[in-house]
């Protein structure tokens, strides 16, 4: 089921790009949304993953530590990108980064709210049962306060019985998707 989270963002990606659906069953698929809060412009130079904030909620419990590793892969890459030089912990970074994914079955819209404080509220109105929705969660945090000063959370659909292919492309098209207001600092 995990692998089924990705599926829905390769397929927001797509949709943006082309800008239409072909058929009723892929429409739930190319339907996303995103909010964000916070000051973007606060993002610093070095950056280093947040201690705690790294928390999956699926029903499969196996893919974890592998999500967790394409997610900040992904992040880095884009990250590195745009000038950002990641640290470890004890090397006093300028910000720490968090995220979380969760599917609906796992999370309600509710519970997201009460923990991450917004959400997008991507409506289930007319979306077919075999179809979940499905959230990340990424968040910049001032570590001496440990309070995040900027957070993206994205939703969309799911198919839970596809099977991603490739996982690091679709990671990447995420992170690229989430993050493109992080402003460069080279």
């Amino acid at each position: 089921m995990l692998k089924s989270i990705l599926c829905f963002f390769m397929a927001a990606s797509i949709m943006m790009l082309s800008g239409c659906a072909t058929d009723h069953h892929s429409v739930a698929e190319h339907r996303m949304t995103m909010v964000t809060s916070g000051d973007v412009s606060l993002a610093t130079q070095t950056y280093a993953w947040h201690e705690t904030m790294f928390s999956i909620h699926t029903a499969n419990k196996m893919d974890e530590e592998e999500l967790k590793r394409h997610l900040r892969q992904s992040v880095d890459k884009l990250m590195a990108s745009k000038g950002y030089v990641l640290v470890a912990n004890n090397q006093n970074p300028q910000m720490t980064v968090g995220f979380g994914m969760a599917l609906e079955s796992e999370m309600s819209d509710m519970e997201i709210l009460a923990k991450a404080g917004l959400v997008p509220g991507l409506s289930t109105q007319d979306v077919s049962d075999e179809y979940e929705k499905g959230s990340v969660l990424i968040a910049f945090f001032n570590p001496r306060i440990n309070q995040p000063f900027w957070r993206v959370l994205a939703q969309g659909f799911t198919d839970p019985h596809k099977t991603v292919v490739n996982r690091e492309v679709k990671f990447d098209e995420l992170a690229n998707m989430m993050l493109s207001n992080i402003p460069d600092v080279h």
